[in-house]
């Protein structure tokens, strides 16, 4: 395998749900691949398509100069990228060393000071988008660390990701990963209390789920309102002013609506709650005039017992 700057011969070490489907992706690539993971079965269907097997990561290293690692934790990435037989035993300098398994924001920083020390650069390139995602092509990646190292690997990235963003210095790339995946958790919390809310209504809950699915494809779902620069309070002159005071409106309109059927059929909705106190300062708009049309005032009875 031969390579030059502009197209580095890669490696992929763990080669799992996620970090199998990536580097199929990569089997094309011209400068070619390099696989590594400790089940044999795994590599099969990569050396039948032309890529190279390595035993051991260090022997990913002594070929490829941009190496992926989808590993399973903080754990076996020291292990892969600093153990005995790992990267940095074999890696020419110059190397870049992208982590896209989810780990500390700390492992990722002085990982990256340990590698610095071989001229060896170490980024948290963490991913979004599950194992679907993988298979489509269409991941989300964010990169934390230098710049330079984010140009050079973002080309073959864009083989598997459909976005690719620099989030900033290292360590960056796993702290946005972990704020989204703190709406998405924090989704699925409020996913189950609204199936407690259209149960307890004699409601489908998979319909409603149909429902929200095929909703948020076309609004975009909870990211549609991340899109200002600061979490700062907007100012009334502000055009966003009056964008995300409607967004509270009809929030907090609907949200005490719920509140109130949840109260009429004894169901606790304490997210909702949460929500409905919280919407409008979240937004930067302040909480807004009571809702009309609702008999709903405040917590529900259960709690004010």
């Amino acid at each position: 395998m031969t390579e030059n700057a502009d197209k580095p011969t890669l490696g992929y070490i763990g080669l799992g749900n996620m970090g199998a489907p990536m580097a199929t992706r990569l089997l094309d690539w011209p400068a070619g691949l390099v696989v590594c993971d400790a089940r044999a079965e795994a590599l099969e269907p990569f050396t039948a398509a032309g890529a190279r097997a390595a035993r051991t990561p260090a022997d990913v290293a002594a070929t490829a100069s941009v190496i992926s690692v989808t590993v399973l934790d903080d754990a076996q990435v020291r292990d892969v990228v600093n153990g005995p037989d790992g990267i940095l035993s074999t890696a020419r300098p110059g190397t870049v060393i992208a982590v896209h398994s989810t780990i500390s924001d700390t492992t990722a920083v002085e990982l990256a000071r340990i590698c610095e020390e071989h001229s060896v650069t170490l980024i948290d390139a963490p991913v979004s988008g599950g194992a679907p995602g993988a298979t489509q092509g269409k991941l989300a990646v964010m990169i934390g660390g230098p710049i330079e190292a984010f140009e050079r690997v973002r080309e073959p990235f864009g083989c598997w990701a459909e976005l690719v963003v620099h989030a900033g210095d290292i360590g960056a790339g796993t702290r946005m990963k972990l704020a989204r995946n703190l709406l998405h958790f924090v989704s699925f919390t409020a996913a189950t209390e609204a199936s407690r809310l259209a149960e307890a209504a004699g409601l489908d809950i998979r319909t409603l789920g149909k429902v929200v699915r095929h909703t948020d494809a076309i609004t975009g779902g909870a990211g549609a309102i991340m899109l200002r620069t600061t979490t700062e309070p907007v100012d009334e002159s502000d055009p966003w002013y009056s964008i995300l005071g409607h967004v509270r409106n009809l929030g907090e309109k609907d949200l005490s609506l719920a509140l109130d059927l949840g109260d009429r059929l004894g169901v606790d909705l304490p997210l909702a709650n949460l929500a409905l106190t919280g919407l409008g300062p979240g937004l930067g708009v302040g909480v807004g005039a009571p809702p009309e049309n609702t008999a709903f005032s405040g917590p529900s009875t259960k709690e004010q017992s």
